[in-house]
């Protein structure tokens, strides 16, 4: 077999029914302008007339007027036509499979600096949601083994049906591009095993890209170690926050809908830690309070050393290795 006719069958099959739907245009086109010089000056005005014929427009502006040269006419609606109808029927077929393909989580994502979520769930709907009501333009990646297709219609969100703790559903979610992972723990196995399972997609993910930043959700505390060991940036623990609104509705009722309430009203504004600037280093936290408070900023407490201070004492020193922690709209 000749190395350009095996290239050829590399090709996708709407590529090469198109290549061959151009050779028959060119070739007609010439030979009509050969036959038929005084009707067809030249072989752009063949090509033009074999375009027009195979389309089956027909404008009527170059018609052959000899014997042989309608029989070339005849020759080019048989076969261009049909090749051209194959080359529009397989165009449409590859934009359904590929929609199918995207919508089934069988297709890659090829953007980049996006958010993977990995696994479904209320957890995650919630996320993916919120980040969507934003509308800050980011391209969202959710990974799952459970689903059968996509459970959102709009664009910024690309499905991957796999597990997530394999290379290859991570390649396919670009995770080497990606800015952030968020792994949710599988409600569907037991406290132990689901922690097991996102520090494995954890460390799979760090494996692919070491500087990912990655947020994974742990269920008992023992296992945060691990998590931390396997490279975890930020560990949220539920069982635990969940038992704090508990507790805290029980010594005060109502207080559970009172912090979803202040949550709720967030949503728009940004929770979020910040360098000091050089001008704020002599200034106190009471006096860097109410200087940040005239740019619509709220401080809610400091970083020092690692150790974060909820509301620390107004007379301590803000130094230029801190960090704040604010709530800004900007």
């Amino acid at each position: 077999m000749h190395p350009v006719y095996q290239i050829f069958l590399r090709f996708p099959i709407s590529l090469r029914v198109f290549l061959i739907a151009m050779a028959i245009i060119f070739l007609f086109g010439g030979v009509i302008h050969l036959i038929e010089p005084e009707k067809f000056p030249t072989v752009f005005d063949g090509v033009w007339w074999a375009i027009v014929t195979m389309s089956t427009v027909g404008y009527g502006d170059y018609v052959p007027e000899s014997i042989l040269g309608r029989l070339i006419a005849m020759l080019v609606i048989l076969s261009g036509v049909g090749f051209l109808t194959t080359y529009f029927i397989s165009l449409a077929s590859a934009a359904v499979a590929t929609q199918n393909a995207q919508l089934e989580g069988k297709g890659m994502f090829r953007g980049k600096n996006h958010t993977v979520i990995v696994g479904w769930n209320e957890r995650a709907k919630e996320v993916i949601d919120q980040l969507l009501l934003l509308k800050n333009g980011t391209m969202i990646t959710l990974i799952d083994e459970t689903l059968d297709k996509n459970p959102y219609t709009d664009h910024h969100v690309h499905f991957i049906k796999g597990k997530p703790n394999l290379d290859a559903s991570l390649l396919k979610a670009n995770i080497r591009h990606a800015s952030i992972l968020l792994i949710t723990a599988d409600q569907n196995k037991d406290e132990h095993q689901a922690d097991m399972y996102s520090i494995l997609t954890l460390l799979a993910a760090k494996g692919l890209k070491r500087d990912l930043y990655c947020i994974v959700e742990i269920l008992k505390e023992e296992n945060t170690t691990n998590a931390k060991r396997a490279g975890a940036d930020e560990i949220i623990q539920t069982n635990k926050q969940s038992s704090f609104f508990m507790l805290n509705s029980i010594l005060s009722n109502g207080i559970s809908n009172t912090i979803l309430s202040i949550l709720d009203e967030l949503k728009g504004s940004k929770i979020k830690f910040i360098p000091v600037k050089e001008e704020w280093q002599p200034l106190s936290f009471q006096e860097l309070s109410s200087h940040l408070l005239e740019q619509q900023i709220l401080l809610l407490g400091v970083k020092k050393e690692g150790q974060t201070y909820i509301n620390p004492p107004l007379s301590i020193q803000i130094s230029k290795c801190d960090e704040l922690l604010i709530i800004s709209n900007v």
